[in-house]
């Protein structure tokens, strides 16, 4: 597994390098703009094609345990994951996806899985819908689709700020990972390490200096792969509570419910319509902006550094419980809960300027029009 491991890092850390290194070859059609969008919060042209090195890294650990004897299914990974990642990619260089055809590529990409990996829903704990997604191909496929579909998009909401989205995957990986270990799933514990291996090399470059973003190529293959990994893991092995997974995806799974529910409920909009009030989008202009004031760019990157640890802070909140009481379906629905109701307090606080001093990194200065602004638009 450590070989494993050193291959995808050191090839996803080779790929981020020559694309950053000869970013003015492509900067024209894969670059993000500062300022370009109300949830860009970096400074200068920086590619968002990380989705090619990080699936680069992980085609080539995947290849090697394709070799392995353990391991001859590992390839049908690569084929499921295409669709989905096809369209982010897509996305990246031309913006012309829209995020229903990306969802629609991520259902394809779930029903492939189910082709492939024999990845199926057939346990939720609840007797009456177990008969039924067990006894009813068609059921149990539109529950696939609404699970992987549902976490694959969720992934690519959180992907705002350097280093936020990676690490938080890396948490939820190393989770399943452990877990994998203890059920002796070898299979499924080298797709882990072998996505771990692929968003360390890309994490290299990615935080905290911003030099290259993940974008809809890497959140959705994130995304998808978390997923895949989640429902066969439950699938496959009997003593995992098949309510571990919503414990260990509940920050962007929840983030994706809360902002449809703000958009389209609170306030009339689209729920696929980007704003800046977000979670991260709040912790970065309540909490971290007034550390330093100045625009420059160091400055700009250092906040945007600074915003990514408050999330993992809170992600820890549910990877944890998880990772103690993977069996124990009970305690995962209430450490859910508690997740829940921490995320609401926490974001009704910065919302409404409740922030306690020790929230903050630095000196608070007066309160903007801007800032009241936001607040009316998030309340």
């Amino acid at each position: 597994m450590a070989v494993i491991l050193f291959i995808a890092a050191i090839v996803s850390w080779i790929a981020c390098f020559l694309l950053i290194y000869y970013k003015h070859v492509h900067h024209k059609f894969s670059a993000d703009q500062s300022g370009s969008g109300p949830q860009k919060m970096h400074h200068g042209a920086t590619p968002r094609i990380g989705g090619v090195p990080i699936f680069a890294g992980l085609l080539s650990a995947l290849a090697a345990l394709y070799l392995g004897e353990w391991h001859v299914n590992s390839l049908f990974f690569v084929l499921a994951i295409l669709p989905v990642w096809l369209a982010g990619i897509i996305e990246d260089v031309t913006k012309k996806v829209s995020p229903l055809k990306r969802l629609l590529a991520a259902f394809v990409a779930a029903l492939l899985g189910m082709w492939l990996l024999d990845a199926k829903l057939i346990r939720l704990g609840l007797p009456l819908l177990d008969h039924l997604v067990s006894s009813y191909i068609v059921l149990n496929a539109l529950l696939v689709m609404l699970a992987v579909g549902g976490i694959t998009h969720a992934m690519n909401i959180i992907d705002g700020f350097n280093g936020l989205a990676g690490t938080v995957v890396l948490m939820i990986l190393s989770a399943l990972a452990y877990v994998s270990y203890q059920v002796g799933d070898v299979f499924l514990l080298g797709q882990c390490i072998a996505l771990i291996g692929a968003t360390l090399g890309f994490l290299f470059w990615n935080y905290p200096r911003g030099t290259i973003f993940a974008g809809d190529g890497g959140a959705y293959l994130w995304g998808f792969m978390i997923a895949e990994i989640c429902v066969m893991l439950v699938y496959r092995n009997p003593s995992v509570s098949p309510w571990f997974p919503l414990l260990l995806v509940i920050y962007p799974v929840w983030e994706t419910v809360f902002s449809i529910y703000r958009r389209k409920i609170i306030r009339g909009l689209p729920a696929g319509l980007p704003d800046a009030i977000h979670l991260h989008s709040l912790v970065y202009k309540r909490l971290v902006r007034h550390m330093i004031g100045s625009k420059e760019a160091a400055h700009i990157v250092k906040r945007n550094s600074m915003t990514a640890p408050y999330l993992w802070g809170l992600t820890a909140f549910s990877i944890i419980p998880a990772v103690l009481c993977w069996s124990n379906t009970p305690l995962i629905l209430l450490f859910t809960g508690i997740f829940i109701l921490c995320y609401c307090i926490f974001y009704a606080m910065i919302v409404r300027f409740k922030i306690k001093p020790w929230m903050t990194v630095g000196e608070r200065t007066s309160e903007s029009d801007e800032n009241h602004k936001l607040s009316r638009d998030a309340a």
